[in-house]
């Protein structure tokens, strides 16, 4: 027993001496890393851009080294003296994105700017960059020192007599919550008082759900609002293009409902106005539409139908990194995920391993794994409506274009309205009425992949649209992370 206690006891004291602490290597400040991020499907690379330094460090002092193991990336920051690791964050990208597009997979060489934003380290850095390979391991393909005491790090103060904060929720210390900011897009300065009314409404739309509502003492928001010159965002497939701060856009990537912005830098301008572990862009427009990257910013619009399952949806993606579980709709990706290799996301599986599924504690007793379900009619009608959702979405794009009469395009609009609504109605009563509803098992159909890729539960708020909980799996995911900012 002595020596069981003894071995007990250095086991603590290693890890402890593994985790770094954070007064150690660093100052209560933000590093902010801009970069770009160059190439197509085969080949990439990164050159640095600019150094910010700002602020105070909004995340936690005490989480430092990202075990999660989700994203495609991740960030790693070591001690260039000792070359110990630090800090690290997994996280996905735009680029990862638009490389396995059609475009990335036939060579075109594409730039994104993207951000890593990290505590300010009191001495000399080593900022790496991994990516996963075709095994989902990681491999480093990009290294360099940083100098905190460089002459070249910018410090400007945060100024802009357009910019304003609200603070709808704010319960304390930033080092022990989760810091979400709202941004403004496509409100002009006249809109302000709909961007704050919007904001309240969002803000109540995401206390609504668990596992948020029960932790909404673990959360600041704040909405920041700097002014468009015009309102709303643009709309390529129908010629429609519109000055707004962010420069979002739908039609990211090829995908007409795929709204994103690839003005990286004004973004985290923006945001750099508070305290940030996670940013919304909150985008004044009636059309469904939003996207979301792992740790990086995510989009919704603010007055369709689906308006509050967009907001959470795609938070889901960014806050937690959750995988999309449904497969019938168009995507701008190719072989995103694939059967054969294991996804790191928390919420799907290839089920190469069926006796240790990796949500094995949460399965329904008696479950059977795969677990069947009644999917070749909802494969049908599924994909019916996909047909008919984009023959609509082209007819409405294709009246804009052509400037047609109001009325003729509100007429179309609130066809597919109706239709779509009508959809997510059918595919909520068609899976509550399986024999598996509320069962968690391993369930055909994940992750844009018909065959072969496995999601927990019949139906959550990452598979179909409509006012509904998180599976299990992803609400103890959420949980998960959220305590990683808050502990």
């Amino acid at each position: 027993m002595k020596s069981l206690l003894i071995f007990a006891f250095l086991t603590i004291a290693a890890i402890a001496q593994n985790n770094p602490k954070f007064d150690d290597y660093f100052s209560d400040e933000t590093l902010r890393i801009d970069y770009f991020h160059i190439g197509d499907a085969k080949t990439e690379m990164i050159t640095i851009d600019k150094l910010h330094r700002y602020g105070i460090w909004a995340g936690s002092l005490n989480h430092l080294i990202d075990n999660f193991n989700n994203g495609s990336y991740y960030l790693k920051i070591y001690d260039s003296g000792t070359d110990k690791l630090i800090y690290s964050k997994g996280f996905d990208t735009f680029f990862g994105e638009y490389a396995s597009s059609d475009d990335g997979i036939n060579g075109v060489t594409k730039s994104y700017h993207e951000t890593a934003i990290i505590p300010f380290p009191k001495n000399k850095i080593i900022f790496a960059l991994e990516k996963r390979d075709d095994k989902n391991e990681l491999k480093e393909f990009f290294r360099t020192e940083i100098d905190p005491n460089s002459i070249y790090i910018i410090k400007d103060k945060m100024a802009d007599q357009s910019v304003e904060i609200f603070k709808p929720v704010y319960n304390g210390d930033p080092h022990k919550k989760v810091d979400i900011v709202i941004l403004s897009e496509g409100y002009t300065k006249s809109e302000k008082d709909k961007f704050e009314k919007d904001l309240n409404r969002f803000v109540d739309y995401f206390f609504e759900q668990e596992p948020y509502k029960s932790q909404k003492s673990d959360f600041n928001i704040y909405g920041v609002f700097k002014p468009s010159e015009e309102s709303g965002t643009d709309l390529p497939g129908a010629d429609i293009f519109v000055n707004t701060i962010l420069n979002t856009t739908f039609w990211s990537l090829g995908s007409e409902r795929y709204l994103m912005t690839e003005d990286n830098k004004t973004m985290h301008d923006l945001a750099a106005f508070v305290p940030y572990d996670a940013i919304y862009i909150q985008v004044n427009h009636p059309r469904y539409g939003g996207g979301g990257i792992y740790n990086q910013f995510c989009t919704y619009t603010t007055d369709n139908q689906f308006a509050k399952y967009l907001f959470t949806h795609e938070f889901g993606h960014s806050f937690s990194g959750l995988a999309d579980e449904y497969y019938t709709s168009d995507v701008a990706y190719n072989d995103f995920f694939k059967p054969t290799v294991e996804p790191v996301e928390p919420n799907i599986t290839a089920l190469l391993d069926p006796e240790n599924i990796k949500w094995k504690k949460y399965l329904s007793e008696g479950i059977e794994i795969p677990t069947p379900w009644e999917k070749k009619e909802f494969d049908a009608f599924s994909y019916e409506w996909l047909k008919e959702r984009n023959r609509l979405n082209s007819y409405v794009a294709e009246l804009k274009k052509n400037r047609a009469p109001e009325n003729e395009i509100k007429a179309a609009e609130e066809e597919y309205a109706m239709k779509d609504k009508k959809q997510s109605e059918k595919v909520d009563k068609y899976l509550m009425s399986s024999k598996y509803w509320n069962k968690v098992g391993a369930f055909e159909g994940a992750g844009y992949v018909a065959n072969g890729m496995y999601r927990p539960m019949l139906d959550c708020i990452m598979f179909s649209k409509g006012d509904k909980p998180f599976c299990k799996v992803c609400e103890e995911a959420i949980k998960a992370v959220i305590k990683s900012y808050t502990e």
